[in-house]
């Protein structure tokens, strides 16, 4: 699975890119060095200049792809989401079981994303840090109902309609499926970060499983008991 999923294309709302960068070399390039960049310094401090000076290019050509760092960063999570969703169809591909289903689902979504799991272009470790400590700077803004009814948040809402799917599968009665779906997807997220910054909030390890067996518990006992 590992090597499909390092060659697989990746499709992004094209409302996002004004040029899409998977088209150029150039553009592979500006999403992998903006990658480390953004991982290294933080968002706010990232800057077109800065991303232009390190690929040895000019800011008005950064700029002939996205229009803002803003979109670039949308382009950087939604590009996440949409290659977490091929890791989730690729593990539950053969599953019949919507319990066993729904725990891999889990499982896929909570736990830490390794080193090994690079894809030939990204260094998807970088990016998932990045998820986890920036992805809410992607929609906590006052653009967000223009952008959202441009599609350009589809890939991370189709993760969590593929979820919620399963829980209505195991539970048709359960009124509250695509709640329980966000909140474990960005709760899941928030406890990674305080595992690593507040691990006074959390009693998860950075790096161990136990947040997946948590949330894979707690869904399994609301979908008994609506």
């Amino acid at each position: 699975m590992h090597q499909l999923l390092k060659q697989i294309q990746i499709k992004v709302n094209d409302m996002i890119y004004l040029k899409d960068p998977e088209s150029s070399e150039l553009g592979k390039n500006l999403i992998r060095q903006s990658i480390i960049m953004i991982h290294e310094m933080g968002f706010e401090a990232f800057t077109f200049k800065k991303l232009a000076l390190e690929l040895l290019t000019t800011e008005s050509t950064v700029y002939r792809y996205f229009e803002n760092k803003h979109k670039l960063l949308i382009y950087l999570i939604s590009w996440y989401w949409g290659w977490m969703e091929y890791r989730i169809v690729f593990r539950t591909l053969n599953v019949s079981d919507p319990m066993e289903k729904l725990a891999k689902t889990i499982k896929t979504i909570c736990d830490p994303v390794q080193s090994e799991q690079e894809h030939e272009n990204y260094d998807l470790k970088l990016l998932y840090e990045i998820v986890i400590a920036e992805s809410p700077k992607a929609y906590l803004t006052k653009e967000v109902d223009m952008e959202n009814k441009n599609g350009l948040f589809e890939n991370y809402k189709r993760i969590c309609q593929r979820f919620s799917d399963i829980m209505e599968e195991i539970n048709p009665n359960f009124r509250f499926a695509r709640t329980l779906a966000s909140t474990v997807i960005e709760s899941a997220n928030q406890q990674r970060y305080f595992a690593i910054h507040f691990p006074n909030l959390t009693d998860i390890d950075q790096e161990a499983a136990q947040l997946s067996m948590f949330f894979t518990d707690m869904v399994v006992t609301a979908l008994k008991n609506p």
